[in-house]
């Protein structure tokens, strides 16, 4: 006799099943009455297969019903061994215990295990009986199924005085294992059950004097939903009403005064959990007076306004004990705002395990095959470990040969996938125009830069930076790395250049177009609105900038030339009396290719002047205002022969010099740079002089590795 269980209630569908092998004729009718009822009261009702025509071979319709349960219970019993049915039955169950992890449970129904394993006593004469009939083969898988359930641990009827009770526990153990295993729907998922400990850590589901609300917080396509539906399918079952109402981001975005919005979503909530399609109310105390005995599951998913959750989880009060909801968002400022304090923030997952989830939706198996090692680590790392992205573009690369991903991934470095950024660009959407402004010039000039490095270079901007980067920090749109730096993922920073891209020509203060960029240098054109360029000299054939190109831009405020390809850098000429433009508070230029900078060129409001492989030989003459400069970079400028004076740098925080190999002398003022933190001169091969008398207060990391022709260490 085999009996099915299937979860189910009008307020949810249950994705677990019990599957129960038991002989009918050994069980009593009370007991299997008592289990139904027991199930039933916990929601778990219970399938008779009295029904199924009988043949040589247990039904398809029974084997299928075992494939899909999470748990077998095997209920042992004297003759269970007479039914070659049962024992059919049995190695379908172990099968899928070994294949696919299937929990299997007993009950020693009359009978004592060692039996059941060795095949002796009565239970031993029944299986004989019934092997008598069967070929060897198959004798041997039933002898070895049988002791493989003997030897797990279960219930035992003798050992039990009450009945009752022992059906009460074995629910009860049903139940609480049916709560720690996700359903197969999420078998897939990498790294699922460490988000789904955490999350039962802190929703504490031992407390049942109150009601709690716990947030989970994290960027788009980290896994935030993901995550709230598996908990939904794995906690359900211990809550007498459950629902998940799914994507509220943009609920409010309709023609209704903001009474009549909260009592469409309490509406809609009421009428997703109790069952009842079309659920009208005339006030906002509905929840409340509904659900406040109700020990209910609640996931509120994507909320991205305050008003959504005063409409729908305003008080736990407005709940049973015992009753949990879970809110999923991007907008940590809505959770402290809302009270909830209990919040699990969904981290990048590391690369082994963002490797497995890309090759499971590339390869259907969790390593790449043979000649995709390579590409494979090239898409992690332009997607930057992001879940939604990695699984978007896996399912788009399978069954593709390694031209066509060569050729898709040229092309994704610089431009992203719709349906990513679809999932990505809410974010964007939803800030203000002063703070998608600071969201681009992050995403273009100042991702990994500390927080006050930004203040300082959009002082003059009219934005309110500081405010602003707490927003796009609360909107999970950028985060403070361990070492302090500001952090805007990689797919993010594409969703700001396509945005810059969809502007009209004539308002965009971001120039990022190779093509347009060198047109406008070649030809001296007016683009006065213009604040800041950023050019990719890998993505040019040539571009020469004439003396003019910057005079009409006196607005220009970051300058960045570099290349992402290393490919040789010649592709830019200029002329030898360029005119800078005269507010620069960023010069980034790799490679540039002039031994000085032209004597017109002022310095004065530059905070950072990164000048990696140079051809310069020397700076500028002379002293020059430079106390809004922070940073100095001339990393490998190997033509370097001398520095400039340094005396009025009286900010400068970081100064690399590393393999500048015509280099010799470190000048004087270098001594009074009283706020440098950082100082790096390793590989020097040439120099020889060190101030020795210098007053660096604030200095905490030095190197000089590499410098063999130093004579005197200094003080």
């Amino acid at each position: 006799m085999a009996s099915s269980s299937s979860s189910s209630s009008s307020s949810r569908t249950w994705r677990y099943r019990v599957f129960a092998s038991f002989h009918g004729a050994d069980v009593r009718k009370t007991f299997l009455s008592h289990l139904r009822k027991e199930f039933n009261y916990n929601g778990i009702t219970m399938f008779d297969d009295q029904g199924i025509e009988r043949s040589q071979i247990i039904a398809p319709a029974l084997t299928q019903a075992i494939r899909e349960s999470r748990i077998s219970i095997v209920l042992l019993s004297k003759n269970y061994a007479s039914s070659s049915w049962c024992l059919d039955e049995l190695l379908e169950i172990i099968e899928c215990k070994e294949a696919m992890g299937q929990i299997v449970m007993t009950v020693f129904y009359g009978v004592d295990p060692f039996d059941v394993r060795k095949q002796t006593g009565e239970f031993g004469k029944a299986f004989v009986q019934t092997c008598a009939r069967s070929k060897k083969e198959k004798r041997r898988r039933w002898s070895q199924a049988l002791n493989h359930v003997g030897n797990i641990a279960g219930e035992h009827f003798q050992n039990w005085d009450n009945e009752s009770k022992m059906i009460e526990k074995i629910s009860r153990d049903i139940s609480n294992k049916l709560n720690t295993t996700i359903a197969r729907d999420f078998d897939d998922m990498v790294g699922l059950e460490a988000h789904l400990e955490k999350m039962k850590y802190l929703l504490d589901l031992d407390y049942e004097d109150g009601a709690l609300i716990v947030g989970i917080c994290g960027p788009a396509g980290i896994g935030k939903t993901t995550i709230a539906r598996a908990l939904h399918s794995l906690l359900s079952s211990s809550f007498q009403l459950s629902c998940f109402v799914e994507n509220l981001r943009g609920s409010y975005n309709s023609g209704l005064d903001e009474y009549g919005l909260k009592l469409r979503l309490q509406e809609q909530l009421l009428s997703k959990i109790l069952n009842q399609n079309g659920m009208r109310i005339y006030h906002l105390g509905a929840i409340q007076e509904r659900l406040c005995d109700q020990k209910v599951f609640i996931i509120l998913d994507d909320v991205n306004d305050l008003k959504q959750l005063e409409a729908l989880a305003n008080e736990t009060s407005w709940f049973g004990p015992g009753s949990r909801i879970v809110v999923t968002t991007e907008d940590q400022e809505i959770l402290r705002q809302h009270g909830i304090n209990n919040t699990y923030h969904v981290g990048f997952p590391s690369i082994d395990k963002a490797l497995e989830i890309f090759c499971l939706y590339a390869f259907r198996k969790s390593s790449p095959p043979d000649g995709f090692k390579n590409l494979t680590e090239r898409v992690i790392s332009i997607f930057d470990n992001l879940p939604l992205a990695l699984r978007v573009m896996g399912s788009c690369l399978r069954g593709k040969g390694e031209g066509e991903w060569e050729a898709l991934l040229d092309r994704l470095e610089t431009s992203i996938d719709r349906n990513i950024e679809g999932a990505l660009r809410v974010g964007y959407d939803s800030l203000h125009e002063e703070e998608q402004s600071l969201f681009l010039y992050i995403a273009v000039f100042f991702n990994y830069h500390k927080d006050d490095h930004v203040i300082a270079m959009l002082a003059d901007s009219n934005l309110d930076v500081k405010n602003g980067l707490k927003i796009l920090t609360n909107k999970s749109l950028i985060y403070t790395s361990t070492s302090g730096t500001i952090v805007m993922h990689k797919l993010l920073q594409l969703v700001g250049r396509q945005q810059i891209h969809r502007q009209e020509p004539w308002k965009r203060n971001i120039l990022i177009d190779a093509d347009e960029i060198c047109y406008v240098l070649e030809n001296d054109k007016d683009t006065r609105a213009a604040l800041g360029i950023s050019l990719d000299t890998s993505r040019i054939n040539k571009v020469f900038i004439n003396e003019g190109a910057f005079k009409r831009m006196c607005n220009l405020r970051f300058l960045s030339i570099y290349n992402t390809r290393n490919v040789k850098n010649d592709r830019v000429g200029i002329h030898e009396d360029l005119e800078f433009p005269p507010h620069l508070r960023l010069l980034r230029w790799k490679a540039y290719p002039r031994n000085a900078f032209p004597t017109t060129f002022h310095p004065e409001y530059l905070i950072e002047l990164d000048l990696q492989e140079s051809h310069l030989e020397k700076l500028w003459q002379g002293t020059q205002p430079l106390t809004n400069l922070k940073k100095m970079d001339l990393t490998r400028s190997s033509h370097l022969k001398e520095l400039p004076d340094l005396s009025n740098a009286t900010n400068l925080e970081r100064l690399e010099l590393s393999h500048c190999k015509s280099l010799v002398e470190i000048p004087s003022s270098f001594s009074e740079l009283r706020k440098l933190q950082t100082l790096v001169i390793h590989n020097c091969t040439k120099l020889e002089v060190v101030p020795t008398l210098i007053n660096l207060a604030s200095l905490n990391f030095v190197n000089m590795y590499g410098c063999p022709q130093m004579k005197k260490f200094p003080v």
